[in-house]
């Protein structure tokens, strides 16, 4: 029998109705650009989970998927978390799926990043000078630093690029700094403009606290214009990255950079990480949140929750930092 081959892109999944409507249009794009069927699920928060969008697939005769991380950069879910719903879903239906990378550091990328920082510099009033002018980064944080020192490739990478006076990295959650004490920070080294770039593929309650925190640190700081530059959403050139990493599925191009993985390698601060079983904690949360129930009618082993972060109380992180 012929091989039949399909496309899984996997998502994280959100609260958000607006971010799972731009994931499913991310995928749709995906579909006209290749040559097989494309469908996508979510890890939780969100239908289709997972699983539908592989039953989907199966459904329409495919016998080989080609499943790619809908994510910026590697952290816990795609290290972990989706390589282990495909594998058991694999096992289950003696299907066969290779798995991609992440989008990562790509030169494709980080033009899709450049053209969001010149939409908003384009909008905005008056002429101000690069060199006067500061870019935030603001990545998503993850108790994974190999993900968390890539925002901050993606920092320098434009900050060079574009020519500004200074960049700095901020993240919108659990690791530090946080957006308005990054912000805060930058607002006292003496520059004109302050472009706030979200590093985030979707809009969401991430997306929007970024914005809320530029809102609440501008206003202290009246003296100093604060431009609010787009997320990356379904910018051509992400749409190039993700077909581009589906076709290297089919040739073998799909090793992650592992040198620098907190499960491989004993990394400053991360150390009793090594080794971890590398297992999905989202089996118990598929779906909730949309309105609809996952239900089972099977029994799961004690899933293992992430290995506790190592930095949770930092002055300026989540923890520290919430009010009341």
């Amino acid at each position: 029998m012929s091989e039949r081959i399909g496309v899984m892109l996997c998502g994280h999944g959100s609260r958000d109705e607006h971010a799972v409507a731009e994931f499913a249009v991310l995928a749709q794009h995906l579909a006209r650009r290749l040559p097989w069927p494309v469908a996508h699920g979510y890890l939780e928060f969100a239908r289709p989970i997972l699983r539908d969008g592989l039953d989907t697939l199966r459904a329409q005769g495919v016998t080989h998927v080609l499943a790619v991380p809908g994510m910026l950069f590697a952290a816990g879910h795609a290290k972990n978390d989706i390589p282990s719903v495909l594998n058991t879903y694999a096992a289950a239906h003696a299907l066969r799926i290779d798995y991609g990378r992440e989008l990562g550091i790509d030169p494709k990328m980080l033009r899709a990043a450049a053209d969001r920082i010149e939409e908003a510099i384009a909008a905005a009033p008056g002429d101000i000078a690069r060199h006067e002018t500061l870019l935030v980064v603001v990545g998503r944080g993850a108790s994974d630093p190999d993900a968390n020192s890539n925002v901050a490739k993606v920092t320098r990478m434009l900050w060079e690029g574009f020519g500004f006076g200074w960049a700095e990295t901020a993240y919108s959650g659990v690791t530090f700094p946080l957006v308005e004490p990054a912000l805060e920070y930058a607002a006292k080294l003496g520059f004109r403009r302050i472009i706030v770039f979200p590093y985030f593929l979707f809009t969401g309650i991430l997306v929007e606290r970024i914005h809320a925190a530029c809102d609440s640190v501008a206003a202290r700081t009246p003296g100093i214009e604060f431009i609010k530059a787009p997320y990356l959403n379904d910018h051509p050139m992400v749409i190039d990255t993700f077909a581009e990493r589906v076709e290297q599925v089919l040739v073998g191009e799909t090793a992650m950079n592992c040198s620098l993985c907190k499960y491989r390698t004993q990394i400053l601060g991360f150390e009793a990480e090594v080794g971890l079983a590398q297992e999905s904690h989202h089996h118990h949360v598929e779906g909730a949140g949309t309105g609809h129930h996952h239900h089972h009618d099977h029994q799961h082993p004690p899933h293992s929750h992430h290995h506790p972060y190592p930095h949770a109380d930092h002055p300026l992180g989540p923890r520290t930092l919430k009010r009341g």
